[in-house]
């Protein structure tokens, strides 16, 4: 049975700041760092009983994986629930809803004082750390960020499974035009190759990701996320720093959103459709 090419992405204990930058930043190369926040209070603090804890009467918005419709806004969650809620479903039985983007600060302060921002030698955007929540099975489709930029993804309670690619392998990919995401119908954990022969091309990277470990996805990288067992994370990231990159973060924030916004008002759903047809009809005529 043939799989997807991936490498695994290489892991250290510890990193410094001048480790990171020469072996991992310039040549734009994932890793993951193993101990590197044992001495946040969050390390022992944070599982999902004190996220109920702290958060239990926050109304949280839930995403799971049915297909993008043109009537959804951007980021439109499916659902909503108490936090409290939430937990109890994610510790009871496998669900599809996921949070995602949900910013900490804004909502819940105090857990602000269980971090810091560590010195990775770049500048983190000190506004936006966000949690990524999901129960067991439920996964991201496979993306890439808006803004391209540098991240750094900290796993808190259980398993998670992580693929990452980089921009050089679009072409294989099922790219959906104007848009930041892959064809949705592709179970990137266990593809199809009659269906999506294309993939066998394309060369990317995996982890998984345990209590505690960082991962370092460096700037556009596509990435897909399964949660082998229910938990959550936190991502801080880090502007793009290679002009090219910097250039496409504009394009998609600036235009590309905004374009995909009225295609979707003036089209409906044959915009969907039509981007869908697209998505396998450049990647084979690709390679």
């Amino acid at each position: 049975m043939p799989t997807l090419n991936l490498q695994d992405i290489p892991r250290v204990k510890n990193i410094t700041k001048e480790e990171f930058i020469s072996s991992y930043f310039k040549p734009q190369k994932p890793v993951v760092i193993e101990r590197f926040i044992e001495d946040w209070p969050a390390y022992n603090k944070w599982n999902l009983d004190y996220m109920k804890t702290i958060a239990g009467d926050k109304t949280v918005p839930l995403y799971d994986d049915r297909p993008v419709d043109y009537k959804d806004g951007f980021n439109e969650p499916h659902a909503k629930m108490k936090m409290s809620a939430y937990v109890d479903l994610l510790k009871s039985e496998p669900t599809k809803y996921r949070i995602f983007l949900w910013n900490i600060l804004k909502e819940i302060p105090q857990l602000q004082q269980d971090f810091s921002y560590p010195d990775f030698g770049l500048k983190l955007m000190k506004s936006l750390p966000m949690l990524f929540f999901g129960g067991r099975d439920s996964h991201t489709f496979m993306h890439y960020d808006i803004d391209l930029a540098n991240i750094f993804h900290f796993h808190f309670e259980g398993k998670k499974q992580c693929i990452l690619f980089d921009q050089k392998q679009n072409d294989y990919l099922y790219k959906i035009p104007h848009s930041l995401i892959t064809r949705e119908d592709i179970d990137f954990s266990n593809p199809d190759f009659e269906k999506w022969p294309a993939l066998q091309h394309a060369k990317g990277w995996t982890c998984e990701l345990n209590h505690g470990e960082v991962l370092y996805m460096p700037e556009g990288y596509w990435h897909y996320m399964k949660y082998l067992t229910p938990g959550f994370s936190m991502s801080l990231r880090a502007i793009a720093r290679h002009p090219k990159n910097l250039g496409k973060a504009l394009y998609n924030v600036l235009v590309m959103r905004h374009f995909d916004n009225l295609m979707r008002r003036v089209k409906g759903q044959n915009w969907i459709d039509w981007k869908n047809e697209q998505a396998i009809k450049r990647t084979e005529k690709s390679f």
